[in-house]
């Protein structure tokens, strides 16, 4: 069976999404902007807004990349949310957006953006990745770089979701 890049890249993407879902399971909107706590002791990680208020930055980025209409990343969130931006502890809840309005960015952006993946043509992947410096030594075209992006880098978020969860006492998702 032969598959398009594209499709390759959006079953690995569809994959991380339903986790991404399934890790929102019972997590309380009060907690979503808090380092967890275990013991009393709070634990200096990301916490479930910066992760999927960071993640929601890619799909835009990686849409525009292809070629395709790309949500509008809201104002604030670039600033609180880029890869130079440090996850902070949202004691009074005023610091983050909502839980609501960070996921459904989230997922708005990374639906679109698997059906994009599917409909784009394998030429687009081969692409120059338009990166500079260390991310295009790693990933020297499109289709290298939108796999990371919506696999590895993905994932490797969702991880620290997951072990946040289970310092909070959700467990697995």
């Amino acid at each position: 069976m032969s598959r398009s890049l594209g499709n390759i890249i959006a079953d690995t993407l569809q994959l991380s999404v339903g986790y991404a879902e399934r890790l929102l399971k019972e997590v309380p909107a009060d907690r979503f902007g808090r380092f967890a706590q275990v013991g009393g002791s709070v634990v200096e990680s990301n916490n479930p807004a910066f992760i999927y208020g960071h993640l929601s930055l890619y799909a835009p980025k990686v849409l525009q990349q292809i070629g395709h209409p790309a949500p509008r990343v809201p104002d604030h969130f670039e600033h609180l949310f880029s890869k130079d931006a440090s996850c902070k502890d949202d004691v009074d809840g005023d610091l983050y957006p909502h839980m609501d309005e960070i996921t459904a960015f989230f997922f708005e952006g990374h639906r679109m953006l698997a059906g994009a993946l599917r409909g784009t043509p394998n030429a687009t992947f081969e692409q120059p990745n338009p990166a500079e410096g260390r991310m295009k030594e790693l990933f020297p075209t499109l289709g290298s770089v939108q796999t990371f992006y919506c696999g590895g880098h993905m994932m490797m978020h969702l991880g620290q979701m997951s072990a946040w969860r289970r310092m909070e006492g959700l467990g697995s998702a």
